[in-house]
């Protein structure tokens, strides 16, 4: 596609999020909130999803076959746990007017200051390779799209390079509808709002591209099965690898179920 319609379209899209929530937020003023709806809580869980699942979760279906579930199985279980872990962590949250992880381990000792400033500096060293991946996914994304080459040149310039306007856009929008107060009974309706449209735009586009695989470019699920073991690289993608093993797979599911109780991007619907 060209650049150019890459950007309007971009942006198109960035000025319809922020319609919703400022609309959103809107309501929220009137006391007539519309996140209040189990529908919308349950499409902004899929926050989790982020622009690195796409790689990162097809990238090891491609080569772990099978193991890729284990990602989804974890948070399909922790979703059975939200009523009495989720519950209790909002009661303290509320309780104690907690508005971070760090403030969550501090105030399990004391309210301690220096053991919240190790937490946080740690969260931080911890969550700034994380934010790397969620932006190098959307700078390729817009480079494969474009087919242009996202190698830095030897002459790079940071003015020059796509991502440095992504985190812009991306930090203005947080801004405005997600860190204007640390109350922690605060509710950030238009970012929850915002996500809920977003993880129906993905359902909607996944499923259309779905749907167009498997009835257009092949003829049903028999035809994608029998040409995937007709040969031997693809065939072993629909088994269970010898090398891979109930701690394995246990782990990865464990690592899930956290990831969505503490991932910095399914904090927010929360």
């Amino acid at each position: 596609m060209n650049n150019i319609v890459i950007i309007i379209s971009s942006l198109a899209y960035l000025a319809l999020l922020f319609g919703i929530a400022y609309y959103t937020e809107k309501r929220a003023v009137s006391k007539r909130s519309i996140i209040n709806n189990g529908y919308v809580y349950a499409l902004s869980l899929a926050v989790y999803c982020t622009a690195w699942t796409y790689y990162g979760s097809v990238g090891r279906a491609s080569t772990k076959g099978l193991d890729f579930i284990t990602i989804y199985l974890g948070p399909t279980i922790a979703a059975a746990l939200f009523w009495p872990i989720l519950r209790k962590l909002i009661r303290i949250a509320k309780s104690q007017r907690i508005t971070s992880i760090a403030d969550l381990i501090s105030s399990r000792y004391g309210k301690n200051f220096s053991l919240a400033a190790l937490v946080t500096i740690l969260c931080i060293i911890g969550i700034i390779p994380y934010i790397a991946l969620q932006l190098k996914a959307i700078s390729s994304s817009i480079h494969i799209i474009t087919g242009s080459l996202s190698q830095l040149p030897e002459n790079w310039k940071f003015w020059n390079d796509d991502t440095f306007y992504i985190t812009g856009i991306l930090v203005i929008f947080i801004i405005i509808f997600g860190t204007r107060s640390v109350d922690a009974s605060e509710k950030h309706e238009g970012l929850v709002a915002a996500i809920a449209f977003e993880s129906l735009i993905k359902l909607i586009a996944f499923l259309a591209v779905g749907v167009f695989v498997v009835f257009f470019i092949f003829n049903g699920f028999g035809d994608i099965f029998q040409q995937a073991y007709a040969h031997q690289e693809l065939k072993k993608l629909f088994t269970i690898e010898p090398s891979s093993s109930y701690a394995s797979w246990a782990g990865l599911m464990l690592v899930s179920m956290l990831a969505i109780f503490f991932y910095p991007d399914s904090s927010k619907s929360v």
